[in-house]
């Protein structure tokens, strides 16, 4: 840990358009996903529909699509995109020097 940033490994450990999984103590699971351009982004592991687990959801592009009800999230805010409607919180992430870090007070605040 680093301050207010929790390092969560390096990049390369996170697979070109998948994800993995981060344990938040007393909440939800953040998920952190990273594109086929190499941008990461993390989010509450859990879809504004019906909870469905983001990680497990295909990463296309900007956007991950649920496994349960196909919703397209947007990686970028959380939003539900198309006619669905829905947000699930963001957790800043940045990568410094090859390694992914989370902010550790958006970690908290998304999974309360």
């Amino acid at each position: 840990m680093t301050g207010d940033w929790l390092d969560i490994g390096w990049v390369e450990e996170i697979p070109l358009r998948g994800s993995r999984t981060v344990q938040v103590e007393g909440g939800d699971d953040i998920a952190v996903f990273r594109t086929g351009e190499n941008q990461v982004f993390a989010l509450r592991d859990r879809c504004p529909h019906k909870h469905g687990r983001l990680s497990q959801g295909i990463v296309h592009g900007g956007t991950v699509t649920c496994p349960l009800h196909n919703w397209r999230i947007a990686l970028s805010s959380g939003a539900a995109l198309g006619e669905d409607e829905g947000c699930t919180p963001t957790v800043p992430v940045k990568v410094s020097g090859g390694r992914v870090l989370i902010c550790r007070a958006g970690t908290l605040q998304a999974a309360a």
